[in-house]
């Protein structure tokens, strides 16, 4: 079903939401539950599909690992049944066939992995007999994904000689690597770093009870709300200054837009600044942050605020290729933009009109979310797939409706 989305003015009531947890924690500390001999709990574990799946596919025991379209569980699962005993088969979603893995293969090959590709080189599903890897040094591409890189570290303390990894090209979506490498150390690894190598030695993880702070990826479709609202006051629990997420940058960017953040001991408060004079042209690197890209465009579009938003390389291989999807849909609203290498340009912003227009997600939950906001623009727009948030955020819909938006499925 679609999601018809109805609100009588540009207001947003003040209100509290309780937003998922960190689905990226709660993944690698999963992971790491999983190849610690001893038993530890995690508290406040995300509800979100990947985590979901990722759950089930540790705990159970089929010989086929259906992933769905979980790109971080796909990839943390590669490296994790690759040098741990096992024989499985590890496959996904269509589109998960259409996102290369190969990097990550490649680097496994290096360390003694049997993978076996079987359909298309390159590409999930694969087999996969697993075992003791010894480990050692390898080289590998860190402009495509840190995902391989995450993937990688969580498996590189339990290889008999650790593991040694050089990076060459522009390192992309540093902080997700920074938060493996935090809460690894949390759970007793030590590492070293230095700029273009970081070593692990062979050790064991030690079980600590854990609590996963909430996501604040999911935060940013509440800036963008505050931000295109007339006046907005939204109250958000456990999320922290000092996060180990990279999307904490929230904060700092949407001031740009008019979002006050105030920091406090249990959570925060988002506030409209209606006395802000928006700036003539934004621009922005989000090679550290690039699951904020499509919210940020959207709210530059809704804001008729010129954009340059740059380091987008890895956006053509996420659940769609979202550089292309979000000038598409922003099409419909009339914006301008253009799409070129690893940038996105927005020259004009979305027009006023009546239309109800249907916004397309392919199968893409972020599209979902981060066009939502633009209802308090709009009479009414639809949204498709009432099911595609279920993957991160699955109350998102009944969320809404405590900013006083009408949600009807359709």
């Amino acid at each position: 079903m679609n999601i018809r989305l109805l609100h009588p003015n540009k207001k947003v009531f003040p209100f509290s939401v309780e937003l998922v947890s960190s689905k990226s924690e709660s993944n690698r500390v999963l992971i790491i539950q999983a190849l610690c001999k001893e038993l530890f709990s995690i508290e406040n574990l995300s509800m979100a599909e990947d985590t979901i799946v990722l759950k089930h596919l540790l705990e159970n025991k089929n010989k086929e690992k259906n992933c769905g379209q979980g790109g971080t569980t796909l990839r943390f699962l590669t490296a994790f049944f690759a040098s741990t005993p096992c024989d499985v088969f590890l496959t996904g979603s269509n589109r998960m066939k259409e996102r290369p893995v190969k990097i990550l293969v490649d680097a496994l090959y290096t360390l003694g992995a049997n993978i076996t590709y079987k359909e298309k080189q390159g590409f999930p599903p694969m087999h996969i007999v697993g075992k003791k890897l010894k480990g050692g040094k390898i080289t590998i591409d860190s402009s495509v994904s840190s995902q391989y890189i995450s993937a990688l570290l969580l498996v590189a303390p339990t290889l008999e000689n650790g593991l040694e990894i050089r990076f060459s090209g522009k390192r992309v979506s540093a902080p997700y690597i920074q938060m493996t490498l935090e809460i690894m150390r949390y759970f007793g690894i030590e590492y070293s770093i230095s700029e273009n190598t970081l070593s692990i030695n062979q050790q064991n993880y030690k079980a600590k009870n854990i609590c996963i702070e909430n996501d604040w990826t999911a935060a940013s479709y509440w800036y963008s709300f505050v931000a295109i609202a007339e006046d907005a006051v939204i109250h958000i629990p456990n999320l922290k200054k000092n996060s180990l997420q990279g999307d904490v940058v929230l904060s700092n960017i949407y001031k740009t837009f008019g979002v006050e953040t105030t920091f406090h001991q249990t959570g925060i408060s988002i506030k409209k600044n209606k006395n802000i004079c928006l700036p003539e042209f934004f621009q922005c690197d989000f090679s550290d942050c690039p699951d904020l890209a499509q919210t940020v465009a959207i709210t530059c579009a809704a804001l008729n605020i010129p954009a340059l938003l740059t380091g987008l390389e890895t956006l053509h291989i996420k659940e769609t290729n979202r550089l292309e999807a979000v000038c598409k849909e922003l099409d419909k609203f009339e914006a301008t933009t253009k799409k070129e290498n690893n940038t996105l340009h927005i020259t004009s912003g979305c027009k006023k009109h009546s239309k109800n227009v249907l916004i397309n997600t392919y199968h893409d939950h972020r599209m979902a979310m981060a066009f939502a906001p633009l209802i308090l623009l709009y009479p009414q727009i639809e949204i498709e797939n009432d099911k595609v948030i279920d993957k991160s955020y699955p109350s998102f819909w009944n969320d809404l409706t405590k900013a006083g938006i009408e949600v009807l499925r359709v």
